[in-house]
């Protein structure tokens, strides 16, 4: 763990749950820290994920599963002819401005699951070959999901910043600290 999660209130499953997913979007954003755009929509491994393309798929992913809980179509349809999207900044979009939407899609999570009646409240899944036929997940299921996909893309980031620079996650923790205090 690169930073401490603060323990939640005494029962506060809701706050402990959007807190860790917190958490990993920091690890996420911190990778992006001090970086040119040129640097971030950089490929250095052998994949072909970007720093840039990691924080738009994420934002992208937890919109499309706090819409799907809602009832409501994602902000981004995806499909075959434009998955690969998901994973590079395309015309008039950058870092800033995917680190800006996801702030707005993370406001929007912290909203949405402190509103729902119970985290036992449950939603249909779609109808993916992946997800059992008529399928159904609860509001806890839905938080747990989205702290396990955002911490596997923060491993992703550690990866591809550390061959962009070097620069660990620790290095970034610090160096937020820093530019949080002004020095």
């Amino acid at each position: 763990m690169v930073t401490h999660v603060p323990a939640e209130a005494h029962g506060d499953e809701r706050g402990a749950l959007l807190s860790f997913l917190a958490e990993q979007r920091g690890g996420i954003r911190r990778s992006v820290l001090g970086l040119t755009g040129e640097q971030a929509t950089s490929t250095p491994s052998a994949s072909e994920l970007s720093l840039a393309g990691l924080v738009k798929h994420v934002a992208e992913v937890e919109q499309m599963w706090i819409s799907m809980a809602k009832g409501e179509p994602p902000a981004v349809v995806r499909d075959q002819s434009n998955w690969h999207e998901c994973f590079r900044l395309v015309e008039g979009e950058s870092v800033e401005s995917q680190l800006a939407y996801w702030e707005k899609v993370a406001a929007e999570t912290e909203d949405f699951i402190r509103s729902v009646p119970s985290l036992d409240d449950t939603f249909a899944l779609p109808a993916q070959p992946w997800f059992p036929p008529d399928g159904r997940v609860s509001m806890r299921w839905l938080c747990l999901h989205l702290i396990r996909e955002t911490a596997r893309h923060a491993g992703h980031a550690d990866i591809v910043r550390e061959s962009l620079d070097g620069r660990t996650a620790f290095e970034l923790v610090a160096e937020e600290q820093r530019v949080a205090a002004g020095s």
